[in-house]
């Protein structure tokens, strides 16, 4: 059994209808799932209460309104049913193959993500028609993007396994935080990118008055990276030591775990950082001319 919760935007627009179709595909899981939507924005109690799931209307903002995650995971981790918990972003799509791979995990602790596929959605899903996940899967096979390795959508761990700081939700920085976080408290973390298929429903940034093309940047942007100690402490999913497979949790080839090796030795990150800002560079120069 999973809690899964998450911290909604407002339910209007495109926004209300791509997180219905997230939460509903969270419904469709079997054994259930205990599902938590946490934040009072509007829409959000309205859409609890018709999907018949658990609403938190109290959570700590910073002082531009955003919610802070050391609350959502906080009271999450105290509030569910359940051992195993996930947090997942509200457009988010999972199948019942989610579930099937959780049953063959048993760490006592653990972190385990993934990467995503990115769709374009407009319309709500129709769950009651039998055929909507291969027809759904179909399209994401014609039109679907993978992401990198950078953008990750959900997390899943034991109950107590993170102490999560007060970063602003949907604002870069804090998901690579968690992956050096774990990896520096020797908690293993688990790359189920090749069997669990992630679906993120694209949307634009306009929420935010910092909204640009691919993210929420401005002032949160710079809080989320300096309370994470800075991008030297920023990792992806390279940096996992495991693979999630059909049969559980392997130890990745040699050559693939030489990254998650250097990863945790602080003049290699240093060295990715200014590899990074120096394609930065080159990509608005090139831009420019």
């Amino acid at each position: 059994m999973i809690s899964i919760f998450t911290i909604p935007k407002a339910f209007v627009g495109h926004s209300a209808i791509i997180q219905r179709n997230a939460i509903r595909s969270w419904l469709q899981l079997e054994p259930n799932c205990e599902i938590m939507l946490l934040g009072d924005d509007p829409g959000v109690e309205d859409a609890a209460r018709d999907l018949g799931i658990m609403h938190i209307p109290s959570i700590d903002r910073n002082q531009f309104g955003t919610p802070l995650l050391s609350s959502a995971f906080s009271t999450a981790q105290q509030i569910a049913n359940n051992d195993i918990i996930m947090y997942v972003n509200s457009d988010i799509i999972f199948f019942q193959q989610f579930i099937d791979v959780m049953k063959t995990i048993n760490f006592p602790r653990f972190l385990l993500c993934g990467k995503r596929w990115d769709l374009d959605v407009q319309n709500e899903i129709d769950f009651s028609h039998s055929a909507w996940v291969d027809e759904f899967l179909l399209r994401l096979r014609s039109q679907g993007k993978p992401h990198g390795h950078s953008g990750l959508d959900y997390f899943i761990f034991r109950r107590t396994s993170v102490n999560m700081r007060s970063f602003a939700v949907g604002r870069p920085g804090w998901d690579n935080w968690l992956i050096y976080d774990m990896r520096r408290k020797k908690i293993p973390v688990v790359d189920a990118s090749k069997v669990i298929i992630a679906i993120h429903q694209n949307h634009d940034y306009s929420h935010s008055e910092f909204g640009e093309k691919k993210r929420v940047g401005g002032p949160e942007w710079a809080e989320n990276i300096k309370m994470a100690g800075g991008l030297t402490n920023m990792l992806t999913l390279r940096d996992a030591d495991w693979l999630m497979t059909k049969e559980g949790p392997e130890r990745p080839s040699f050559a693939r775990r030489i990254h998650p090796l250097l990863s945790l030795w602080y003049p290699w990150r240093l060295l990715l950082v200014v590899k990074r800002k120096l394609q930065w560079y080159i990509h608005e120069f090139l831009r420019v001319e």
